[in-house]
């Protein structure tokens, strides 16, 4: 009996602790709310019940002590009512919903507490709908309802990377940027109790460009990448009145801008050249590939390649995308003799940035080691090439453990002559030259004979010298 009196006490003195002002609890319409007991009490042995509006009013669901539970089952409740342990869980709240609920304890011997909870609307909202170009006004309202006697909960707005935004009441006015993408958290914290509500914020925008250059050669593939965001459609591209896509290049050191491709709007979509570059852009710009690829670069792809979307109000979307074309140049050629010195320079055109690095690969089996005098990465010095230096060079870019691109290059090497090879060769040629000489005199001095015989001889019928009778 004392240890019945004992449980009673702390019982009252649990109950006495909870009581007071009720509990707040924010929720949207269609959501799902879970209202928990008090808690530091041992439930399991009582009667509990919960109520609507207060402490008599209609039940919506109770349990014995031996486990039998029951929820109301008539409308407007019906299947929107259960009980995880004793937490009455409403699902698809309504809008006559929102109000007081009560739960009831009774611990038997007339021992009865009332704890009241307080279900208030939560409202989040985003002016003007979704999509939004970038710059234009994105306002973000986020309120509760309230109650005379009751402090206001704080409103802060979580930004979609995680940044919490200025605390306010007031609706969160910002300029669209393609940042503003993603999932906007309103945190309402009332007595240390948060609740949370997201809302979805569209801003039509492109992917990203790289944030370091494009890198080619004219031994590797060319890609300029742009395309629309994943989760943005063309046909919500199309809705806010898209007026021309543009390709442009500025190449270096120009600042001439050159059209290259126009996008026909007319359906189906067409790629309408202003310049032949040989490049190819996406072949399905409807899905939002704009991206621009072609088999091998050239020494004049480098530059800055520009991807551009106009729409009517004025509004324009571009990514710039750094291009820039790894080459070998070999000093004094691609032909060689051997013995020559050769001078082979791997360059961008400008020093490379620090995290950057090339690497040399000869052909065949050869040794950098034993061929170069110049220990600089960007340029490899051979005194005297000989015919292990011939064939097909490359020089790799790497940043890190990537390999960015490479350039390759071709070199022929010829035998050096020796002196008597040349010797030799002055030898046949003198005699080639004095052989025609002799033939060029036997000729004329034929000529000259037929020449004279011609002369000596002018009558038809010639007699022989010597005496006639006449």
């Amino acid at each position: 009996m004392r240890n019945v009196i004992r449980s009673v006490v702390l019982l009252l003195a649990a109950l006495m602790s909870n009581a007071g002002a009720a509990e707040m609890i924010y929720a949207r319409v269609g959501e799902t709310v879970t209202l928990q007991p008090p808690g530091g009490i041992n439930l399991q042995a009582s009667y509990i019940y919960w109520k609507r509006n207060r402490e008599d009013g209609p039940e919506l669901a109770w349990r014995n002590t031996f486990g039998g539970k029951w929820t109301a089952p008539d409308e407007p409740w019906k299947d929107r009512l259960s009980l995880s342990g004793d937490a009455l869980i409403i699902k698809d709240i309504q809008q006559t919903d929102f109000g007081t609920f009560v739960f009831k304890l009774d611990v038997g011997g007339g021992v009865i507490s009332f704890t009241p909870y307080k279900l208030l609307k939560l409202t989040v909202s985003v002016n003007p709908p979704s999509p939004l170009l970038p710059g234009d006004s994105l306002s973000l309202s986020c309120y509760t309802q309230t109650l005379e006697g009751y402090e206001d909960p704080e409103i802060q707005w979580l930004h979609p990377s995680g940044m919490k935004m200025t605390e306010s009441r007031g609706p969160l006015t910002v300029k669209a940027t393609g940042q503003d993408n993603g999932q906007w958290t309103c945190v309402v914290t009332n007595d240390k109790k948060v609740t949370t509500a997201k809302v979805s914020v569209t801003v039509l925008d492109l992917s990203p460009a790289p944030l370091q250059p494009q890198y080619t050669s004219e031994s590797w593939p060319l890609t300029v990448p742009c395309s629309l965001l994943a989760h943005i459609s063309w046909e919500q591209i199309k809705a806010k009145d898209i007026q021309e896509v543009h390709w442009y290049f500025v190449p270096e050191p120009s600042l001439s801008p050159q059209r290259l491709f126009s996008l026909s709007l007319d359906d189906p979509l067409t790629w309408e050249a202003d310049q032949d570059r040989g490049l190819c852009p996406g072949p399905h710009p409807k899905k939002g590939n704009l991206s621009l690829t072609r088999n091998l670069g050239r020494e004049e792809d480098k530059g800055d390649y520009v991807c551009t979307l106009e729409f009517k109000n004025g509004a324009t979307l571009n990514r710039t995308v750094h291009v820039k074309v790894l080459q070998i140049i070999s000093s004094p050629g691609t032909e060689l003799i051997s013995g020559q010195q050769l001078n082979l320079t791997c360059s961008l055109g400008h020093p490379l940035t620090s995290d950057l690095q090339l690497k040399w690969f000869p052909p065949g089996r050869s040794s950098l080691s034993s061929l170069t005098s110049d220990r600089h990465p960007a340029r490899l010095t051979i005194p005297e090439v000989g015919p292990g230096v011939g064939g097909k060079w490359r020089c790799e870019l790497w940043q890190s453990d990537v390999r960015l691109t490479s350039a390759e290059i071709t070199l022929k090497i010829e035998p050096r002559m020796s002196l008597w090879m040349l010797v030799v060769i002055c030898s046949v040629t003198v005699i080639v030259i004095l052989l025609l000489i002799l033939v060029f005199i036997l000729y004329r001095r034929r000529q000259k004979m037929i020449h004279l015989r011609r002369r000596l001889c002018q009558c038809k019928t010639p007699k022989p010298k010597g005496f006639y009778r006449t």
